[in-house]
């Protein structure tokens, strides 16, 4: 479907005194076609002061002006500013009728494999470096081993080498082939995969549909200078990413020193993409 041509598909109404929606899954902005959606979202503008705007069903060009009065007074669950930008995505969505209005992806339906990647990758949370910051270990080795990776021949980055170790030990436990790029190197995953076949996502898409973002993704950054940090989408909860990534920590370093389980990421932080290994059932091995 179209996001220029919404009219069918209208979120869920709560009935009661201050009447919410459901996020409808798409963004909202100029040129989208919901009328009845847009009302809705003009009618809470108003209610909370960031109007007042005509309650037409257009989003036109005051009520991207409202929208991003309400952004530039606004902060997501986490305290932190939304982006000014006039579109109602789920951060601003959240921000008008309440996080829990932004449903959680984690029941959408994926193939076995990936949720047997999602399990394996979970069961690895709280795994640590040995020694501290030296990206080694005996499970930090494990994982760039099975990359194709000596450890002992250096100091190397292995975030991407555990979002493959996750994979392959989901293959071989359901006795099927690995999809999933053979390599510890995060920007060349991401074009070799495209090369495959697999699915490319950029944030942009996922914004304006959010049917796209499902668990199981595996979400690629590039940190510059030919540099960048992967993990696996476990959720959406909260206006925030919940992931599972290797080489990480808290804050979300690129270089950390574990496996951490981070609900801190927004889908517009991805400047990369994501890459679905729904898509391409079996690839390489």
């Amino acid at each position: 479907m179209s996001p220029r041509s919404r009219a069918a598909s209208a979120p869920r109404r709560v009935r009661g005194k201050d009447a919410v929606l459901d996020y409808p899954g798409y963004a909202l902005k100029a040129g989208v076609l919901a009328p009845s959606t847009i009302r809705a979202v003009q009618q809470r503008l108003n209610q909370v002061g960031s109007g007042p705007i005509a309650v037409s069903g257009v989003f036109d060009r005051a009520t991207q002006e409202a929208v991003r009065l309400l952004q530039a007074r606004s902060v997501d669950g986490q305290g932190q500013s939304l982006k000014i930008d006039g579109v109602v995505g789920p951060l601003t969505w959240a921000a008008l009728f309440g996080a829990h209005r932004v449903p959680s992806i984690a029941t959408t339906p994926i193939s076995a494999l990936v949720k047997a990647t999602l399990s394996i990758a979970a069961s690895q949370v709280g795994v640590m470096e040995d020694p501290s910051g030296s990206n080694r270990g005996p499970k930090v080795d494990e994982y760039l081993k099975a990359a194709g990776i000596d450890p002992s021949t250096g100091s190397y980055a292995w975030c991407a080498a555990f979002v493959y170790w996750s994979f392959k030990q989901a293959a071989t436990r359901l006795g099927t082939t690995n999809p999933a790029i053979r390599t510890a190197g995060v920007l060349d995953h991401w074009k070799k995969a495209g090369q495959a076949g697999v699915t490319r996502l950029v944030a942009g898409q996922i914004l304006d549909d959010l049917s796209l973002l499902k668990p199981g993704l595996v979400f690629v950054i590039n940190t510059g200078g030919g540099y960048g940090h992967m993990g696996l989408v476990e959720d959406f909860r909260d206006d925030r990413l919940v992931t599972i990534e290797g080489n990480t920590n808290l804050p979300g370093d690129r270089e950390g020193v574990g496996v951490f389980r981070r609900s801190g990421r927004t889908i517009s932080d991805i400047n990369q993409g994501f890459l679905s290994y729904d898509s391409l059932p079996q690839a390489s091995s």
